[in-house]
């Protein structure tokens, strides 16, 4: 067998199949861009799902229809049952990215073409050793009514030279695939590699080592027949259309043509373990302590950079929270074990990007801004790591078991995620009390929802009333009718407020971060023995969700039986209507600027402005600010009519791109807002304008940080835009009337601060020849000691610490040998003192240091200090001390 590089084993790989008619499709993001359920594409057929589904019949690609496919995918596999986290580094052939090598047929070839192609390319084509390769077959379920997959064994024997006792009948476990609870599923076949030597093989049958998580034997390629589909009963549907999914792990097929015993001595990750080497200066393969944490490094900065590339962002919920605790996993294992204590990971960025550039070329395009993420993660975790880590050992020096609440301070002060502490402990020895730590953080978390919370609880004190005597839904109108006449359903008092349900409800209630509507209810009331009708108002004070459709919640209860004219606060909602549209407009804004990685992390939208939290990690330029004003002005400019689609199924939205947040439970029917199709589209519940000319115009009026990697942008539109513009307008009045000038700020303010300057050069000036004459002074007066020594000391006029230092580093250049020097300084108004000793180096020879004269002197005036031998400072609060410190000082000079 020839050796191979990785680069040629996946060319290789993808050109076997394209000469056999499949087409060669690109790897699909590792963050699933319809799917918000899904954290990351963890399987190749992730892309194809609709093909299984049954909702595509064919793949569109490159302009021809294709009832084959093959690619590399980029895979990542952290949660759920192929969680393989823990075994990460500690072995030598999981992953939490990994490529997987596949090839699929939609309901074109199967069984027998599968298994001829792949035996074809390992064997054939790739020249492995037949008699090392074992082929696992579906060995039949009893509880779902299947036999053995004769097809399977069959063509094993027919179309290969596969030794027939190398053909192993597995259970339901190993050798039936299944999408979910429900979907298509069926029997596979999977191909095991036995790697051991001659010796060992003949030694010990490899069949019994199958599906044993021995590393030595292991599979490298899942032939899935996809033949069923599994009902919501449970029962099993013959599939009219058959399917073929295929999964070969590239890291593990090219260590195995590679002669490698690990993946991560392979070339597709010897750039990474070379890098990291050389960065802790140690020679990997030495020494396994350390080699666990080069593995773990490159393994995790792979899953690290190529999640951010493709949008999933450190952060701390979701996708986000996953690829935080990967990185902080790494950063702590280049801590403790490597000795790396400051940020270095991002380095291994580029690395990346010149092995993957030509098929990945992702990588290098989002190459700095990965980067400037890995790095700025990497400072703010590493400013409470060693802290956290101490605390740690602290926590668990006389126990053997972290308790909960400890798990929680190390999680919400300095940021280890759970999974982290688990490792450390597990590490010692020890467990942690993750179910104290869950309740700790479900605590938090409630905490969090009761703060914001307005609770429409049927349950609560204040039992729903039903006006015709049965429950029933609230119809929201509000889109299309800001005044109606409508009916009470529904009341209940809830402390010294009333909540209402209407038949049909105007008002719009606070959700996707826009609040709620605010208006009236009016009645026309006919008081007895009056002719006069009068009308009686009840102002909206909030609206808010429950099951029942918008609760309104009003001061006074209006009169069940008499209908309600229920009317919106028309400028409030036209101005809330502008700031949400103009929210739609500035995330397409900033994912144009900034890049795809930008999320929603958050957003509030009112009638006086609108603020909007996104991913992103470092604090935006003003270049890049004003770009994003002037691209959202431009749509507004444009005057683009709102496209709005109701009640349309969730999969046609996915279908068009329309932008989601991972995260939310959304149903089966969706509304769609839209600006221009090719801008901005996005599930939304709010409301907005008809057209963007409506905001009139948009200003940014501050950006700033949340938390780590989260961004926030502050903006005015409509009025509230027009009403900053004439504030800014007035200030720059007042400062042309303060500089005496019409509008030539620029030229008056840089002469004040020219003028400024060459103030402060000569205030500079004097002060340095004040120090200097002080100096001259002291050194003037410097006594001569019994013992030898020139005792410089004096009491001198306040300076600033800085000259007070100089004024030391002078003394030492112009003294003799055996000087000392101690001077003291004070000022009047803070009355604080300072003290600078200094000491020449053959007196330091002999054991005196400045740092040990200021220490002691320091607690005589109320404070303390410290420094370097030759010069030190100290300071207090007790300038009535200073000549009992002078004295202390000659006695520690003469004693």
């Amino acid at each position: 067998m020839a050796f191979k590089t990785s680069s040629q084993i996946r060319q290789e790989f993808l050109d076997f199949f394209g000469a056999k008619n499949h087409a060669i499709v690109s790897s699909s993001p590792v963050v699933p861009a319809d799917d918000p359920t899904l954290l990351f594409t963890n399987a190749g057929m992730n892309q194809f799902k609709p093909l299984f589904l049954g909702e595509q019949k064919t793949l569109s690609f490159e302009g021809k229809e294709w009832m084959r496919a093959a690619n590399t995918q980029k895979c990542i596999r952290v949660s759920g049952k192929h969680n393989d986290l823990e075994e990460v580094g500690h072995d030598t052939y999981h992953h939490t990215l990994f490529e997987m090598l596949g090839n699929w047929s939609f309901g074109d070839y199967f069984k027998e073409e599968a298994i001829a192609w792949a035996w074809e390319l390992l064997v054939d084509r790739w020249e492995l050793d037949p008699s090392r390769l074992y082929a696992t077959v579906f060995g039949g379920d009893q509880e779902d009514g299947l036999e053995v997959d004769q097809e399977a064994i069959d063509l094993w024997k027919s179309h290969t030279n596969i030794d027939h006792a190398h053909i192993l009948k597995c259970g339901k476990k190993d050798n039936f695939w299944e999408m979910g609870e429900t979907g298509p599923c069926g029997p596979c076949s999977e191909i095991h590699i036995d790697l051991r030597s001659d010796q060992e093989r003949a030694e010990l049958d490899g069949a019994s080592l199958v599906n044993k998580d021995d590393p030595r034997v292991m599979e490298i390629w899942n032939l899935v027949f996809i033949q069923f589909n599994r009902l919501k009963s449970g029962e099993l549907q013959t599939l009219p259309a058959k399917h073929v999914d295929t999964g070969m792990g590239f890291e593990r097929i090219c260590a195995v043509m590679q002669a490698k015993t690990s993946n991560y001595d392979s070339d597709v990750f010897s750039p990474l373990i070379q890098a990291i080497s050389n960065r802790a200066g140690i020679r990997y393969g030495d020494d396994e302590y350390t080699d666990i944490a080069v593995r773990v490094i490159a393994d995790h900065i792979r899953a690290v950079a190529f999640s951010v590339a493709d949008g999933a962002s450190p952060s701390n919920d979701g996708r986000g929270y996953v690829v935080r605790r990967i990185l902080r996993r790494a950063i702590r294992y280049a801590w403790d074990r490597l000795g790396i204590k400051e940020p270095f990971l991002f380095e291994l960025v580029q690395v990346l990007g010149q092995q993957f550039s030509e098929v990945f070329p992702e990588l290098v395009a989002q190459q700095a801004y990965i980067e400037k993420v890995v790095h700025s993660e990497e400072k703010s975790f590493i400013r409470t790591l060693g802290q956290g880590i101490a605390l740690f050992e602290q926590m668990t020096e006389h126990s053997e078991v972290l308790t909960g609440e400890d798990a929680f301070k190390l999680h919400d002060t300095y940021g280890f995620p759970i999974d982290l502490t688990q490792l450390m402990a597990r590490e010692k020895g020890l467990r942690v009390d993750v179910a104290g730590f869950d309740e700790r953080m479900n605590e938090q978390k409630t905490r969090a929802r009761a703060a914001g919370a307005f609770s429409v609880d049927h349950n609560e004190k204040g039992q729903w009333s039903w006006v015709a005597g049965k429950e029933t839904q609230s119809e929201f109108v509000g889109y299309d009718e800001l005044r109606i006449s409508t009916s009470i359903i529904a009341y209940r008092e809830v402390e010294d407020t009333f909540h209402l349900l209407l038949e049909k409800n105007p008002f719009y209630a606070e959700g996707g971060g826009q609040v709620s509507d605010k208006g009236l209810l009016k009645q026309l009331l006919k008081p007895a023995n009056h002719n006069n009708e009068t009308d009686q108002e009840f102002a909206v004070i909030d609206v808010q969700k429950s099951p029942y459709g918008s609760v309104l919640v009003v001061q006074q209860l209006p009169a069940l039986d008499q209908p309600v004219e229920a009317t919106v606060n028309r400028v409030s909602r036209e101005f809330t209507c502008a700031n949400h549209s103009a929210t739609h407009l500035l995330q397409a804004a900033l994912i144009t600027v900034l890049g795809p990685h930008v999320a929603q992390k958050g957003s509030l939208v009112n009638q006086d402005y609108l603020r909007f939290d996104f991913t992103h990690f470092e604090a935006m330029t003003k270049q890049q600010l004003l770009d994003v004003q002037a691209l959202v002005n431009e749509k507004i400019r444009a005057g683009i009519p709102l496209e709005e689609d109701r009640e349309i199924p969730i999969e046609q939205a996915k279908e068009r791109g329309a932008r989601m947040l991972f995260g939310e439970k959304y149903g089966d029917k969706v509304r769609v807002i839209t600006f221009d199709s090719d801008y901005s589209m996005e599930l939304c519940g709010g409301t907005h304008v008809q057209n963007t000319g409506e905001i009139g115009f948009f200003k940014i009026v501050h950006e700033s940080s949340v938390a780590a990697g989260i961004r926030r942008i502050e903006a005015l539109t409509a009025f509230g835009a027009e009403q900053w513009v004439t504030e800014q307008e007035s200030k720059l009045q007042t400062v042309a009337n303060l500089l005496g000038t019409s509008n030539e700020f620029a030229e008056s303010i840089e002469r004040l601060q020219a003028d400024k300057k060459e103030l402060e050069r000569k205030v500079e000036v004097l002060v340095q020849a004040k120090a200097i004459a002080s100096q001259q002074a002291l050194m003037n007066t410097a006594e001569q000691l019994d013992n030898g020594i020139k005792w410089v000391c004096g009491h001198i006029e306040s300076f600033d610490m800085d000259t007070i230092k100089n004024m030391g580093y002078s003394i030492l250049n112009e003294s003799p040998k055996m000087t000392v020097s101690t001077v003291f300084t004070h000022d009047e108004d803070s009355g604080k003192v300072f003290i600078l000793a200094t000491v020449t180096e053959d007196l330091i020879q002999t054991g005196l240091k400045a740092g040990a004269i200021v220490g002691k002197l320091g607690r005589i005036i109320g404070g303390g200090g410290g420094g370097q031998p030759s010069l030190a400072t100290a300071g207090g609060s007790k300038p009535e001390a200073i000549p009992e410190a002078i004295t202390a000082a000659k006695s520690m000079l003469t004693d």
